[in-house]
């Protein structure tokens, strides 16, 4: 799964209300922050002769070294890549003046999670519109078959 806990939870290590330390793995990818936030590929740990965390762009060029612990360094969460409708009834809160659409969010990592699209009445009215031109352009597609 994609998702990790928060930093705040007791299961991470921190005290309540501070980030756990991030020791990263070999091959994770790493936000180093004392290099404007760039992205590497963790490629050699501290340990073993070397006192430093040693990472590469992704696809491939410079190499660099970050503290060995690891305090310029973050995790890199996944992105989202999409999301499809969960075969679930919709909802709509009358108080609040929404529509919820429950969905599943994919993420490049392939981990998904379930979440709820909530949409208010000019984005419903919206989504109405932009679907029902969906639906007219797979028609014309299909010759009209359907």
């Amino acid at each position: 799964m994609s998702r990790r806990g928060t930093p705040h939870q007791p299961s991470q290590g921190g005290q309540l209300g501070t980030a756990a330390p991030y020791y990263p793995r070999l091959g994770d990818l790493a936000r180093d922050t004392s290099k404007d936030g760039e992205i590497g590929v963790v490629i050699a740990l501290p340990g073993e002769g070397r006192n430093t965390y040693h990472l590469c762009p992704p696809g491939g060029g410079d190499k660099w070294s970050a503290p060995n612990d690891g305090n310029t360094l973050r995790p890199v969460q996944p992105q989202v890549t999409h999301l499809t409708p969960l075969k679930r009834d919709v909802t709509y809160d009358a108080r609040a003046q929404h529509g919820g659409l429950p969905v599943t969010v994919h993420y490049d990592d392939g981990g998904t999670n379930e979440s709820l699209l909530i949409l208010d009445p000019s984005q419903l009215e919206l989504f109405n519109s932009q679907v029902g031109r969906i639906l007219a352009m797979r028609d014309k597609d299909l010759g009209g078959l359907l």
